[in-house]
């Protein structure tokens, strides 16, 4: 089994959330201790430039091209959150939350503001779920 080589590096995480507008600072706060609070093998580091979250726990090994260990990378927009899902594909979308038909598997979520996040939360978690289910351990 191939353990994580990604970095649990949740300061980083921090200090990059730290700097933008303190409203919105709090709105992407609150997705990420979400998506932190579904199960304890979900970390979180800096990657691609923005705050993501990957399976910390051991794999069979893989090609890392492929981005099985990716969870979620946080795409920030004009006071949007959009959540991509690098193998989104792979995901049982039961609530039609994911958004996108591309050929390299990801998939999209939009946060426009708490509301929303608060509207789609149960979805999200059973997205979520459903990913570290099919994680090939």
């Amino acid at each position: 089994m191939a353990k994580s080589t990604d970095v649990n590096d949740p300061e980083s995480v921090s200090d990059f959330i730290g700097k933008l507008d303190p409203t919105f600072a709090t709105f992407l706060q609150s997705i990420r201790q979400f998506i932190l609070s579904i199960d304890p093998v979900i970390g979180e580091q800096i990657k691609w430039n923005s705050p993501s979250f990957f399976y910390n726990g051991e794999m069979k090994p893989f090609d890392p091209k492929t981005y099985k260990r990716d969870m979620i990378v946080f795409n920030i927009r004009k006071n949007e959150a959009l959540l991509v899902f690098p193998t989104g594909d792979i995901i049982n979308d039961q609530h039609a939350l994911l958004e996108g038909n591309y050929t390299d598997g990801r998939k999209l979520v939009r946060f426009k503001d708490g509301e929303d996040f608060e509207k789609k939360k149960h979805a999200l978690r059973l997205a979520i779920k459903d990913w570290l289910e099919k994680v090939e351990k």
